[in-house]
């Protein structure tokens, strides 16, 4: 039996409308290898910039690792649509944005341990009251991304004040993303004459910008001479 859980599963997307099988978003399924790719590459710039692996580095294998379960996960979702694999999608999702907060403090900003965890607690606070107190729907379902989006540019902003190196890296994750985070707001706005949406373009641009962010750890994780 069709409950009205799965039902709204199956208009969650332009490209999808209402239909169950299989292959109903295939540009929604298939540019989830975007993320895969960026995975991919993301591991070669690991492993041409240390050459071995280190337990210093272990924390960007786990963020490329869970990179490629981003794109695994999302397949999953376009496919299937079901409450299983809602979860196969989001999970990786909150686990790459918590994990990289926390890198991107430590080894970034070089914090000290207490001051990570006060920022991770309140970044926490902040998403937790977004998605309990703001209605789901809202931005098409975006909103769940809106305190990430706004860390990001905060971090831009303090990246460029210091004139750091790899600012053009998060400045360029920071563009891409506002790219992004608005097709995946659009989709369904646009579906009577786009009937296949713009969802598949938040996935190409986030996988580029999960890249860039990644990108920026290691080389900061080489010039701090963690090899």
């Amino acid at each position: 039996m069709t409950t009205h859980a799965t039902l709204a599963l199956l208009d969650d997307y332009c490209e999808r409308a209402g239909d169950a099988s299989l292959w109903a978003e295939p540009l929604n399924a298939f540019t989830n290898l975007a993320f895969l790719f960026a995975a991919f590459r993301a591991g070669q710039d690991y492993w041409r910039m240390e050459r071995h692996l280190c337990w210093r580095t272990l924390d960007l294998v786990l963020l490329i690792l869970i990179l490629a379960a981003i794109g695994v996960g999302s397949g999953l979702w376009h496919l299937f649509a079901t409450q299983e694999t809602l979860l196969a999608d989001v999970i990786p999702i909150t686990l790459f944005i918590n994990l990289y907060l926390l890198c991107f403090l430590r080894r970034v900003m070089r914090l000290r341990w207490r001051w990570v965890g006060a920022f991770w607690v309140c970044f926490f606070g902040v998403t937790y009251a977004a998605q309990s107190l703001l209605p789901s729907d809202l931005f098409n379902g975006s909103i769940m991304y809106a305190p990430a989006f706004a860390t990001l540019v905060l971090l831009g902003g303090w990246a460029q004040r210091q004139r750091l190196p790899e600012a053009p890296l998060l400045l360029g994750a920071v563009g891409l993303f506002t790219l992004s985070i608005s097709f995946r707001t659009m989709d369904h706005a646009v579906c009577a004459s786009v009937p296949f949406g713009t969802h598949f373009l938040w996935h190409v641009l986030n996988a580029a910008v999960l890249y860039l962010l990644l990108r920026l750890l290691i080389i900061r994780a080489h010039v701090n001479g963690e090899q």
